[in-house]
Parts: structure tokens; sequence; C-alpha cells
């Protein structure tokens, strides 16, 4: 039966609390008590074992014990008639579900797990990245834009990354050149050794992890807490494909940046000369080389300076005229969802 009584009494007439046994079994056999001795025992007046005495109403009296038994197996039965009700339902609609599977494509099966999934909260994906870590046996090919690498953001995928290295699974891995400032990242590499490679590029895609060339993670949000886990074969080899086209095209990390051959330009500044002569903002400039807004700007007013350029305009006609475009090669990739972020 549903419990009744006060906080301190939190039951119902099947399993009374000992005050309350204690008591009603006094009430039982002495057919009837002061009100007073059943103060302690709120429970009993409330599930109605006591009640008063109509020629005293300083006295209770008891319920007979075969009343009470009664009204138990009544709420019992329609309980349990209740519960028969619901089961029948959920029967009724069930079939009428399954009646409905010829029309849906088949799931994939348990190993597979569903072609694309939903991961909420930085606890599920570690989850679920620490799951495709142990499953992994080949290649893990990774695509971490934002500049710098923190080092606590190295340190948080550590432990997937030396077991990894453990059972001798390959790791690539593509940063922007800021990347290479980073003392981070250049520790990491050297407590890898060879079992991880890096190249950088003047900008890359959103974050991707892909395990083995059958699961990839994406960002699914701006705020780095929902990700997505991909094991649908096509868009595997679509991520894949994306990355080895832009392997071929990064730097090795261990070689140095191609030289502009103009002096007092950077290849940085002709990175951010490429993206002026597109049309894009500083802050769309700055997010996609993984360097501060004041940064970018830095390097734009060196250019102009350089270049003897008083205004954008003119900026744009210097840099056309000083054939900084000339030959300069960046990536023609786009994937969808630039602008998100995620964990590592």
């Amino acid at each position: 039966m549903a419990g009744h009584g006060t906080d301190g009494h939190p039951h119902g007439a099947d399993r009374l609390c000992e005050a309350g046994d204690r008591v009603y079994s006094r009430a039982v056999r002495r057919g009837r008590l002061p009100r007073r001795d059943a103060e302690p025992v709120p429970c009993l007046l409330e599930l109605a074992l006591l009640h008063p005495d109509p020629d005293d109403m300083d006295w209770l009296v008891p319920t007979p014990p075969q009343e009470v038994m009664a009204r138990l197996l009544r709420g019992m039965y329609d309980e349990v008639d209740a519960s028969r009700r619901r089961v029948g339902s959920a029967v009724e609609a069930f079939e009428r579900y399954a009646g409905l599977g010829h029309r849906m494509p088949a799931a994939p099966s348990a190993a597979e797990g569903p072609a694309i999934r939903v991961l909420d909260g930085l606890a599920r994906i570690q989850a679920a990245m620490d799951e495709a870590t142990q499953a992994c046996t080949t290649e893990v090919l990774t695509v971490q834009p934002g500049g710098i690498r923190r080092e606590a953001e190295l340190s948080e995928g550590l432990h997937r990354a030396t077991a990894l290295r453990g059972r001798g699974v390959r790791m690539r891995d593509l940063y922007t050149h800021v990347a290479r400032h980073g003392h981070g990242l250049l520790s990491y590499l050297e407590l890898m050794g060879d079992a991880v490679e890096a190249r950088t590029l003047d900008e890359v895609i959103e974050r991707l992890i892909l395990f083995d060339r059958t699961v990839a993670f994406i960002p699914a949000n701006a705020e780095r807490t929902m990700a997505l886990e991909l094991r649908h074969p096509a868009l595997v080899e679509y991520l894949g494909t994306v990355f080895d086209r832009l392997w071929r095209l990064a730097i090795p990390l261990t070689a140095p940046l191609p030289d502009t051959g103009i002096e007092g330009i950077s290849h940085r500044e002709q990175s951010i000369a490429a993206l002026l002569a597109e049309g894009h903002q500083d802050a769309v400039i700055a997010e996609r080389l993984g360097i501060s807004v004041r940064t970018c700007r830095a390097h734009i007013a060196r250019l102009s300076e350089t270049l003897g350029a008083a205004s954008r305009t003119q900026l744009g006609v210097r840099i056309a005229q000083a054939g900084l475009l000339d030959g300069f090669r960046r990536p023609a990739v786009t994937v969808p969802g630039r602008g998100s972020r995620t964990a590592r």
C-alpha cells in the first residue's frame, strides 16, 4: 500500500513503525486508550487505525484488525488490477508499434552502435573516447585547431595516447603553425616519441579525432560540452579523406616554415595577407589562424608598415604588387561546422 503518516512515520498500515505497533496492540487489547498515549504516533490516526470514542473524545478506540485487513486486501487488489491494465495497454502498444517495423530501415547491430550519436556533457565525451581508444588497433588521426595547445588540454588526453603507444598504434596530429610556439606540445611529442607524428598548416578544419577510420568525434556546439560520435562508413571515410589531403599539404613540425622571400614579412604575415585579400575581417582571420585578434592586428600593422600602406584598401593593393600571394598555397578544404569546439 502507499505510505502515509508524518515525516517521522512514513509507512502504511501493513508495516507499522515499532511505536505505532506497540500503541495499536495496546488499544486492541484494552478496547480503548487515552488520546495522550497516541500523541507520539500520529500515524495511527492518519491511517484510521485509531479514531475518537464518540462517548468521550479524550479517548481513542481501535479499528478492528479484521476491518484493517479487509481494507489492506482491497487496496492490494486495486493496485494489482491497475498494474494488470497497464501491462495490457503496454502489450497493445508494443504490438501496434511492431506492426510498423517493416517500414523502418534495419537498425545497426549492437557491436556497431548507432551511426550518429550525440554525446552531451564532457563526462560522456571522455567515456566514449576512452572506449574508442580501448578498441583502437592501428591508427588515430586528429585535427587540433585553436593555436597553442595548453598543457592542461594535452594532459587531458595523455592517458589515451600512452595506452595507444603501448599497443603500437600510429598517431598523426595536425595543428596550426601557431602551435609550434607552445612548449607543452613540444614536451608532449618528446614524451610520445616515434608513436606520434605532427604537422602544421596555416589553418585547419575544426577539431576531429578519428580511430581506425571506423569511428570519428567532431564538435556539436561552441561550448565544448557536446560532440557527435560518427560511425556511418560514408561520413567516416569522408573525414579520413579530408585529413589525408590536409596532411599532404601540411609541414612536418621538425621542418622550418618556408621563407616568404620578402624581407621583413614572416610566413604568418603572408597567411594574414592571403586572408585579407579574400576580404575577411580581423576576428575571422585570428580565429582561423589560431591567434588573438590583438596579435592579428599587430601583424597587419607590421604588414602595412613594411609595404608602405596608409590604409586597408592600399594594403590590399600593396599585397598584390609585392607578390605575396604568388605561389602561396592554402588548403581549399571546407567542412561544415566551423566555429564550434569540443574537448580533446
